[in-house]
């Protein structure tokens, strides 16, 4: 399915919803036909971590944070540890990018019918650090900043990993 950043309706859930999902769909776009075993390459000979199967998958975990443990106030279960808190993109970086892919739209999925039901005003089960409850408009506007950010490193990557650039 081609990415549509044109919601079916111009009301506020509607637009961020589509430029949400359009966030998310850019991001697998810049994976597509990517050669089997780059995604765990580290290309930025400072940033150790960063890979593009590394990027995608600290997307998916960062949405699940997010909204399933800070929002609603379930469990966290990021692989994160206290020992190791960037485990995400130690796993994308060893992981298969179909699985990694394939686990981000089950998260996408999964985000997209918690939110379905909630309304825009709706607060946080967890404060962020100011002690303020978000509402559920800031958490999603966050994923599509967070997103948009990470889309950018992962243009960067995919032209170092093999010249492809693109929107």
């Amino acid at each position: 399915m081609p990415r549509n950043d044109v919601p079916t309706a111009w009301d506020e859930r509607s637009t961020l919803l589509t430029m949400l999902q359009y966030t998310r769909d850019t991001a697998a776009e810049k994976c597509r036909d990517l050669a089997e075993g780059r995604s765990g390459e580290a290309l930025l000979g400072t940033s150790p971590l960063m890979s593009i199967g590394g990027v995608v998958n600290h997307m998916r975990w960062v949405e699940h944070s997010w909204v399933e443990n800070r929002f609603v106030g379930g469990p966290d279960r990021g692989p994160w540890t206290d020992e190791s808190p960037d485990q995400e993109f130690i796993d994308g970086a060893e992981q298969p990018l179909a699985e990694i892919l394939a686990g981000y739209e089950e998260q996408a999925r999964v985000t997209d019918a918690i939110v379905a039901d909630l309304d825009l005003d709706a607060r946080s089960a967890t404060p962020i650090s100011t002690g303020e409850h978000p509402t559920l408009r800031w958490v999603i506007l966050h994923l599509i900043e967070e997103n948009a950010r990470h889309n950018g490193h992962l243009d960067i990557l995919r032209e170092m990993a093999d010249g492809v650039t693109g929107d």
